[in-house]
């Protein structure tokens, strides 16, 4: 990353690893007014369709009322973007790790809720572990705890971020970001929780239903 007004990256010569061909690659990014670092932020507001953010604010509708419930609304909006940034800073950190600093996946734009809401899923598994979730299960509706239907989501998203591994793309989706959103959420839902609302006015591990 680079100071403010800078660009974020240069041209350079890109040779595919199986054809050989080559290409001048310049920058997907262009230079940026403000510094780089507070896009870790500003990115958690931004979404590339209709369809993404509409994904994200069901997830988020779902299941973030009762969180920020348990939280109060200043605490929670603070636990919901360091979140946030956690899981982009998760993203950066597979993306370098696996695919380099200088690959072609090192220049392409995060951005997204996804990360932040997975830090709520996280917390939310941990306050209401049996809540019973409407799900879409075998062509059916049905009711099932919330740490399958959380659980499930996240084994998903492992399984469907390995290519990584093995330097494929992953179709354009951060599935670091979401994995180390909800980790992040995991670990952090309790001391926030130590530290937050007077008194929750719900109950943990209740029975109430939630849409899904």
């Amino acid at each position: 990353m680079t100071g403010d007004n800078e660009p974020i990256a240069e041209e350079r010569l890109y040779e595919h690893p199986l054809t050989g061909q080559r290409a001048l690659v310049k920058p997907a990014i262009p230079a940026t007014p403000i510094s780089v670092y507070v896009t870790l932020l500003t990115s958690l507001f931004l979404h590339g369709s209709i369809l993404h953010i509409a994904g994200n604010m069901w997830f988020l509708y779902i299941f973030g009322d009762n969180v920020e419930d348990f939280l109060g609304h200043g605490l929670y909006l603070v636990y919901y973007l360091i979140c946030g940034i956690l899981a982009s800073l998760a993203h950066v950190f597979a993306t370098v790790m696996l695919y380099g600093v200088d690959s072609p996946q090192a220049h392409v734009p995060s951005l997204g809720a996804s990360g932040a809401i997975s830090g709520v899923l996280g917390g939310y598994i941990v306050l209401f572990p049996q809540k019973p979730v409407l799900v879409f299960l075998f062509r059916f509706l049905t009711y099932v705890p919330a740490w399958v239907a959380i659980g499930s989501w996240f084994a998903f998203q492992i399984v469907s971020g390995l290519p990584m591994l093995g330097g494929q793309d992953t179709g354009g989706v951060a599935y670091a970001a979401h994995v180390g959103g909800f980790i992040a959420g995991v670990v952090l839902i309790l001391p926030f929780l130590a530290g937050g609302a007077a008194g929750p006015p719900r109950v943990p591990w209740s029975n109430q239903s939630e849409g899904y």
